[in-house]
């Protein structure tokens, strides 16, 4: 798996000479010679000696780049020390990505899950390197514009064919609870939001009264990825195939307006404060908009969102909590990325955004 860019992926010198990984940080330090014991009995076909870097991404679970002279593999780990309840579920990435490599959807091969935190620390489970680009900067530089639409489209292609699974067919009718989507979503993210909370933000407060109120109704149940994104995908080499799709740890059953309205808020984020697409020139670049990306998901789907402006506030209140949670880290010190700085202060940008939709949408 190649996760080879900054995590502002704003500057495209930066993204041309991105080496991918880094020799392991000292906090994440496992013991190798227990890890080649357990990959000689757990991993079909591995065969040592070990060399192990770090990812330089993924500052919510450790991810490591693992070789040999016959394979390449990733480890996803848990971080050690204190966690927020329910986050960094390597197990239920390791669940979601074992069902749907069966189906042949495109997501890294899984090897073997482990348990037992004697052996590096913590949790983790180790997959197939998948080979091939992530794209972190929207705009695409340096491609031409039909390059530029083939993989958006492509992005959207590959996310219905992910809501277009019957859980319950596919094994995974347990992997979430069905119904009440958005409201167990809100309080969800409500919660982790005030666990990590520092100093108040308004905006938040209102946030927090707002949603719970105005709840949409709920929709299918599905299964959604809940971090799904361009840079979150593997495309092939020299086209804009799909190869695997990365970062499960926020997946679950629910609605997939939440994973379709989360890929579209890339749409309204400032390019000059957070990766988005907002201010540029969108039609010049070849990249579809809003509205033609409602119609490629519809198609194909059947299914088109009913209030944009809810699911905007939504979204970038849940964006605005999960980076809280990254402020949480580094003030407790277990972050795992010299990024995670940058994205704690996005929470009141991105609170203010999400504000300013709840008013559009009847706040």
């Amino acid at each position: 798996m190649t996760q080879t860019a900054p995590e502002d992926a704003q500057n495209a010198d930066a993204q041309a000479t991105f080496s991918g990984t880094r020799e392991v940080d000292p906090r994440y330090a496992l013991d190798e010679a227990a890890l080649d014991r357990w990959l000689t009995a757990h991993v079909e076909g591995y065969a040592g000696p070990l060399t192990v870097r770090q990812f330089k991404g993924g500052q919510s679970n450790p991810t490591y780049e693992l070789v040999t002279p016959g394979h390449a593999y990733v480890l996803r780990r848990k971080p050690p020390g204190t966690l927020l309840p329910s986050a960094h579920a390597v197990d239920r990435e390791f669940t979601v990505i074992s069902a749907l490599h069966k189906q042949h959807y495109p997501v890294a091969r899984p090897y073997a899950l482990c348990t037992d935190d004697a052996v590096i620390g913590s949790m983790f489970y180790v997959m197939d390197k998948v080979e091939g680009r992530v794209l972190w900067d929207l705009k695409l530089p340096g491609m031409e514009p039909a390059q530029r639409r083939a993989i958006y489209d492509s992005q959207v292609d590959t996310l219905a064919a992910l809501h277009a699974f019957d859980p319950v067919a596919i094994g995974l009718g347990d992997y979430g609870r069905p119904g009440n989507y958005f409201e167990r979503q809100v309080g969800r993210w409500t919660k982790q939001y005030r666990a990590s909370e520092i100093d108040p933000i308004p905006a938040m407060d209102r946030l927090i009264e707002f949603l719970p109120a105005t709840l949409p109704p709920d929709g299918p149940t599905r299964i959604v990825h809940g971090d799904f994104r361009l840079d979150n995908l593997i495309l092939a080499p020299d086209g804009p195939q799909v190869r695997a799709v990365l970062d499960w740890e926020l997946s679950t059953l629910g609605d997939p307006m939440a994973d379709f309205s989360y890929l579209l808020i890339a749409w309204v984020i400032p390019a000059t404060a957070r990766n988005g697409l907002a201010g540029a020139d969108i039609e010049a670049l070849g990249i579809p908009s809003v509205a033609e990306t409602v119609d490629r998901y519809a198609r194909l789907t059947g299914t088109t969102p009913a209030n944009l402006d809810w699911l905007f506030a939504y979204n970038l209140f849940r964006l605005a909590a999960i980076c809280q949670g990254i402020a949480g880290r580094v003030r407790d010190g277990t972050a795992a990325s010299a990024h995670a700085r940058t994205m704690a202060a996005q929470v009141p940008m991105l609170a203010a955004g999400a504000l300013s939709f709840a008013e559009k949408a009847g706040a």
